[in-house]
């Protein structure tokens, strides 16, 4: 655990949540589990609630988005399930509380990140062909880059392509690149209200990305990053 002046720092807390339609062979606890082991590999930084769809109040209840620090979203065939009060709930507690956001991959297309970034979000196009993705670190002294030096490879990757339909990020800490030659912004930064947002794009649920270390320490990262301490 990290040390204040005042003594030892409360852990950042962390409501990690999925809609759970990713394959159990592959992830058996969910992204949003994974998610979850990954931020106890950090010891007592992180306090982690794992939550799904299926929950009351769709996993995200005005208790649980109260306690939380920090909202991990991870959504793909179930964006429009997500209904009106549950979305106002989280647009409230980032842009008036100050709770970070942190849609991963395919969460691009969910209604949060839709509605917090006042644009749809959309890609060129994407293509799921096994092959390799690089992610070029291009704000090196970024805290969600630390530790991850000038990037890494991604050994079967999702190919998602620009031109991508967001406003510019306040900043930007990676873009990928894929073996067809495309590009895209797979790291970027917003400040909204009082929150902060990271979008994250490595991580298709048909592949084991979220157990590479370097993605793992991204994710950790960002974490950090979007609670603000």
């Amino acid at each position: 655990m990290s040390e204040t002046v005042g003594g030892p720092s409360l852990p950042i807390r962390v409501l990690s949540w999925s809609e759970r339609t990713e394959p159990e062979s592959l992830y058996p606890a969910g992204i949003n589990g994974v998610v979850a082991q990954i931020l106890a590999e950090a010891g007592h930084d992180f306090e982690t609630r794992v939550t799904d769809l299926a929950d009351p109040d769709q996993g995200v209840s005005e208790a649980d988005l109260e306690w939380a620090d920090v909202l991990v979203w991870f959504s793909h065939l179930k964006h429009r399930e997500v209904d009106n009060a549950t979305l106002e709930r989280i647009l409230r507690h980032v842009q008036q509380r100050g709770m970070g956001f942190l849609p991963l991959h395919s969460s691009l297309d969910s209604r949060p990140f839709q509605e917090l970034l006042g644009h749809p979000g959309r890609i060129a196009g994407w293509r799921e062909d096994e092959k390799p993705s690089h992610v070029w670190v291009v704000q090196k002294d970024h805290p969600i880059a630390a530790g991850l030096g000038d990037g890494f490879v991604i050994p079967a990757e999702e190919m998602y392509a620009e031109p991508f339909n967001i406003p510019p990020p306040d900043e930007l800490v990676f873009i990928s690149s894929f073996a067809g030659g495309e590009v895209f912004r797979s790291g970027c930064c917003w400040y909204r209200g009082a929150g902060r947002m990271f979008f994250f794009q490595p991580g298709h649920e048909t592949y084991p990305v979220y157990y590479q270390a370097e993605v793992r320490r991204a994710v950790m990262n960002g974490v950090r990053w979007c609670s603000g301490r």
